[in-house]
């Protein structure tokens, strides 16, 4: 990770005061930091601690079907990891994204930070991640989610939300699980077709609102090579608002 980039943002945060509404500063600047992640991952975990906005690890994750459509659904990521540069989510991948994401495996995805007036786009390639990460993240949800993960086949049609109910019900007697008691249950199975995925940064955008409308705007794009393999550099390009 490039050591300019978290440094100069802080800095910049730090010298702002209360009276100024627009703290990115920075991102009127040049030259622009060389990598965008680390600062993405600095905004979500702002906009956690900010405490206005509800769920600000919601994204808006896009993908295609097969016709070539596109589509687009909120789902909420665990993690941003900087290094090397990846979004992580985990999903019913039988459901309706899963199979976009099987047959064509890029999306693109934005995080909207709107009491703090930034957003952030990334783009590229999707992988699975392993079972074993799928299953160690599976054994820290609540239980009535590990249950329901099992219950729903997602995005299929469905009877009645009381043969949903019915059927968590009756998963939870099978497992001897207490839908009362949120505590997660770590040794309830994790379901074969429930896991995650790692969307791959090659496109970022950071975007900040400014007076005006005339925001501030900067694209990162890179080279991703097969197989997990070492990411090109950034070159970073600013946009017209």
């Amino acid at each position: 990770m490039p050591s300019e980039s978290l440094p100069r943002y802080r800095a910049s945060m730090s010298a702002r005061n209360d009276r100024d509404p627009w703290p990115d500063a920075w991102l009127s600047e040049d030259p622009l930091p060389e990598d965008p992640l680390p600062i993405a991952a600095e905004w979500l975990a702002e906009a956690f601690a900010d405490g206005r906005q509800p769920s600000p690890h919601a994204v808006a994750l896009a993908c295609v079907d097969a016709a070539g459509d596109p589509t687009v659904r909120m789902v909420l990521v665990q993690r941003i990891e900087p290094s090397p540069g990846a979004v992580v989510f985990f999903t019913n991948r039988a459901s309706r994204k899963g199979v976009e994401l099987a047959g064509r495996p890029r999306a693109a995805a934005v995080f909207h930070f709107g009491p703090l007036s930034r957003q952030v786009r990334i783009s590229g390639p999707v992988t699975e991640t392993s079972g074993a990460e799928s299953a160690a993240y599976f054994a820290t949800r609540p239980i009535d989610s590990q249950i329901g993960a099992w219950a729903s086949q997602q995005s299929e049609p469905l009877e009645s939300r009381a043969a949903l109910l019915a059927e968590m019900q009756r998963l939870a007697a099978q497992y001897g699980a207490d839908l009362a008691n949120p505590a997660p249950d770590p040794a309830l199975p994790r379901p074969p077709h429930w896991g995650g995925y790692r969307l791959h940064a090659e496109r970022v955008e950071l975007w900040h609102s400014r007076p005006g409308r005339v925001h501030d705007r900067a694209e990162w794009t890179r080279r991703l090579t097969p197989a997990g393999g070492d990411p090109g550099p950034w070159t970073v390009q600013r946009l017209q608002p």
